[in-house]
């Protein structure tokens, strides 16, 4: 079967699709032949090697490394094979899913891909695959941000980057939880962060920090920092909040103020994408796809990624 690997962290260059042989599901495990996979940032930092020289994959062909790694991280599609001891899962289901580890040989940007049984739901009946490919990996950061986040319903929370693939998502969930909502996006965008139940919105360029505290006296209580600002996204949030960081290294801000500070790491959860299937299928949430391209284009989404100005995931299909 075709898969999109790795073999030397680089350019787009780096990236190659090879024939691999079809993976087996062991036990608590299933293949799922693929229909959709998503095209996400951490694909980028896998292939140029960000995510191996800030220390959290190895490099490939380093030392008890693997000679290549496979890319992609959300898939929908139909599980064709099923390993011992799986009950939850028959062949031919529908299902989405997450593989949230990034030592593999073969990822979701693949023609089949084996997951844990506890990383794969059945997927929402009321958008196409394309569109269910991009909720798990997104969807499920933004929903473990705030459930690291802990606040109750009526609470404040700045979310940036809201017309981002996960601050969309957060907006919505937030907003469904019955917090309150800052939004800080583009200017052009406030219709649309707003659709997604933010009350309040902060054009992206503002002083954050000054601007959220005009709307929200004393700072919101907590913010899912989903554009990568830092320190300025925690200059909106009062003394003895909490701040989630959705990437690490520099993005994390120390806890000045008693700030609680948290990074959020995605974990594979089935339970989670089963609640975020069913947000989808009540019209809570909300799949944007940006473009969708066979997977023999894979290194050409790499490029309208690294380009910008997306509104959506770029979704590859076999």
């Amino acid at each position: 079967m075709r898969a999109i690997i790795v073999k030397e962290p680089g350019g787009i260059e780096a990236l190659q699709e090879v024939e691999v042989a079809e993976p087996v599901p062991g036990p608590r495990q299933v293949r799922v032949r693929v229909a959709a996979a998503a095209v996400n940032p951490v694909d980028v930092a896998v292939r140029n090697g960000a995510l191996a020289h800030a220390g959290v994959m190895p490099l490939p062909g380093g030392p008890g490394s693997r000679d290549a790694f496979g890319l992609g991280w959300d898939v929908a599609g139909t599980v064709d094979a099923v390993g011992p001891d799986v009950e939850r899962l028959a062949v031919g289901d529908e299902v989405f899913g997450v593989k949230d580890r990034l030592d593999v040989p073969v990822g979701t940007h693949a023609e089949a891909v084996v997951l844990d049984v506890d990383a794969v739901a059945r997927a929402p009946r009321s958008v196409d695959a394309v569109h269910a490919a991009t909720v798990p990996l997104n969807g499920l950061t933004a929903l473990q941000a705030l459930d690291l986040l802990d606040l109750p319903p009526g609470a404040t929370v700045l979310v940036t980057g809201a017309a981002g693939a996960v601050g969309g998502y957060a907006v919505e969930l937030a907003a469904h939880r019955g917090l309150r909502v800052v939004a800080s996006a583009a200017a052009a965008d406030e219709a649309l962060v707003r659709g997604f139940g933010a009350e309040h919105f902060v054009p992206r360029g503002a002083h954050l920090g000054d601007a959220v505290r005009a709307l929200v006296p004393g700072g919101v209580d907590g913010a899912i920092d989903a554009a990568v600002t830092g320190l300025a996204a925690m200059e909106a949030v009062r003394n003895g909040g909490a701040f989630v960081a959705v990437l690490g290294g520099p993005a994390v801000p120390p806890p000045v103020r008693g700030i609680r500070v948290a990074n959020v790491w995605i974990r594979a959860d089935a339970a989670q994408l089963d609640l975020l299937a069913a947000l989808v299928d009540a019209g809570r949430l909300t799949p944007r796809v940006a473009r969708t391209l066979p997977l023999s284009q894979a290194a050409e989404a790499h490029r309208l990624l690294e380009q910008g100005g997306l509104r959506g995931r770029l979704v590859l299909t076999p």
